[in-house]
């Protein structure tokens, strides 16, 4: 099945691009839609909820109409700036209230790693559907946690996995799928950046771990969703820097090597000690295809060469002009529409169970403790 850009924009909306199937292109087509807008409930109000709910400000389905936050003047100014009644500002120790808010059907998690879990598990027990930022959580205790709460509770918990709706990353994932580059070989992948000081990100009481929980998954996933297999041995390494201060609790870098049943090898790198751009290369027989960058919020570029017998090749070089925020745009649109019709997310919590468990052998690889 041949895709254009706007083709995948199109799929994307009910998350369906990833599986590339006629079948399920044509229950996209034949999906009914709804007029009605979900509410969410922003918890915590950091970086990474500002870019969703300027994201849902462009969305067709979803709407900010409560936050959570243990700052009030923050709360204020966010409740001011999308329309929320100071009604609807709820603090981390009165937000089981959100029951009674009718204008609330979902949550937004948007907290440091080590929150995940309570948040999410609080809010199914309020009646809530959750979609949490990624990692899921901080151990694989925690995510079947998750899980079961939300089962529990009969609502839908999605994992933030912005990229499997993402149209750079999901053609690269086309061209594989369609055997343009013959059978994988290899992968190589890496993500990191020079973490400043005091970040939550470098405490491991907050995050979990280091790089690789942070930017490290990206890596991971993406090894995943690029081969259509799951990983089968690991072999890793990490290191850090015993004179610098920022990494006493958290690894420096880690690179790890990911075997696939297919005999596909997958290599990647992460760290936060210095700027590495968040890429990934995929080679096969006849070809190869890699998105440089791959993981940001935007200026993805994917370049590919095909290679026919005869001596001739193909080549594609597709720049993504897409700006910030529309990865979170499609992001709610994409759970608001699995909570309006009664669908499966694209990334429901067990995709984010098997990365933390995958996450798992790597840190015990590496000599490292993780739950």
């Amino acid at each position: 099945m041949n895709l254009s850009r706007r083709d995948f924009n199109r799929l994307t909306a009910l998350g369906l691009a990833a599986q590339l199937t006629p079948a399920l292109a044509t229950r996209l087509v034949a999906q009914t839609t709804s007029d009605r807008k979900i509410g969410y409930a922003v918890i915590g109000l950091g970086r990474i909820s500002n870019l969703f709910m300027a994201g849902v400000q462009n969305s067709a389905n979803s709407k900010i109409t409560a936050l959570v936050s243990g700052h009030p003047e923050k709360a204020a100014m966010y409740a001011e700036k999308y329309g929320v009644p100071k009604s609807s500002i709820y603090t981390y120790e009165n937000m089981e209230a959100l029951r009674d808010n009718k204008a609330v059907e979902a949550v937004y998690v948007g907290l440091p790693n080590s929150m995940h879990a309570e948040y999410t598990i609080r809010s199914a027990k309020a009646g809530k559907n959750v979609l949490c930022e990624k990692p899921m959580s901080v151990s694989v205790a925690e995510a079947e946690a998750m899980i079961d709460a939300c089962k529990t509770a009969n609502v839908k918990l999605m994992i933030a996995y912005r990229l499997h709706l993402e149209p750079t990353n999901l053609r690269a994932i086309q061209l594989i799928r369609d055997g343009s580059i013959g059978k994988i070989q290899s992968i190589q992948s890496t993500y990191g950046f020079n973490c400043g000081a005091g970040e939550w990100r470098l405490d491991k009481a907050m995050a979990g771990g280091g790089p690789l929980m942070d930017v490290g998954i990206y890596c991971l996933n993406a090894t995943r969703y690029l081969t259509g297999e799951e990983p089968s041995e690991f072999s890793a390494y990490a290191y850090s820097d015993p004179n610098d201060p920022r990494f006493t609790t958290v690894e420096e870098s880690l690179n790890w090597i990911s075997k696939f049943p297919s005999g596909i090898v997958a290599s990647c790198n992460t760290t936060y000690g210095a700027p590495m751009e968040g890429y990934f290369r995929v080679f096969g027989s006849h070809g190869w295809v890699q998105a440089t960058p791959a993981f940001n919020y935007d200026g993805l570029h994917l370049t590919a060469e095909f290679f026919k017998p005869g001596g001739k090749f193909t080549a594609i070089d597709e720049p993504n002009l897409e700006k910030n925020p529309i990865d979170f745009t499609r992001e709610a649109d994409h759970f608001s529409n699995c909570v309006l019709n009664n669908l499966t997310p694209v990334t429901p919590g067990e995709e984010g169970l098997r990365d933390m468990k995958y996450i798992r052998e790597i840190y015990r690889s590496a000599g490292i403790k993780f739950s």
